[in-house]
């Protein structure tokens, strides 16, 4: 079984209805732990059924597979149904990359760091930085077709 760690911070909110937890993630989700170490966030849903903000700081996850990037799907359905975000923050080039070829940061907002992420909540004046969803790809433009009859091969 591969090495991970997850353990789940509370945060101060600005406003007493919010609950802002930071879930804090090391090492790497795997077939071999994921299963397992998803039930405390899951929990912590539970215990927390109406406007829980979770930010995922994924400044020390190496590595996520395909169940993995299911279970945090499934986690944003779940929070914004009831009223709150789910956000990353801290995230690694490679997590990214993975993240934004399956779509998923197209749901969840990505910020450089915890600041910014809870800044987003409204959890505080922690910091700015932030990184916008990756915009989709602008789809090319056809070559205009010739009005002589000819056609080119471009």
């Amino acid at each position: 079984m591969t090495e991970v760690s997850i353990s789940i911070e509370n945060m101060p909110s600005s406003s007493p209805d919010k609950t802002i937890k930071i879930v804090h993630i090391a090492g790497q989700l795997d077939e071999s732990n994921v299963d397992e170490k998803i039930k405390d966030i899951y929990k912590t849903i539970e215990e927390t059924p109406k406007n829980l903000n979770l930010i995922f700081d994924m400044e020390k996850l190496e590595y996520m597979n395909s169940k993995s990037i299911g279970y945090l799907t499934d986690l944003y359905g779940k929070l914004t149904e009831s009223g709150g975000k789910v956000l990353i923050a801290s995230a690694k080039p490679n997590i990214l990359d993975i993240l934004q070829v399956v779509g998923l940061t197209q749901l969840i907002a990505t910020f450089d760091t915890i600041k910014a992420a809870m800044d987003n909540i409204g959890g505080g004046s922690l910091g700015t930085t932030a990184v916008a969803p990756a915009a989709p790809a602008a789809p090319a433009t056809p070559a205009p077709a010739p009005t002589d009859g000819t056609f080119k091969l471009q």
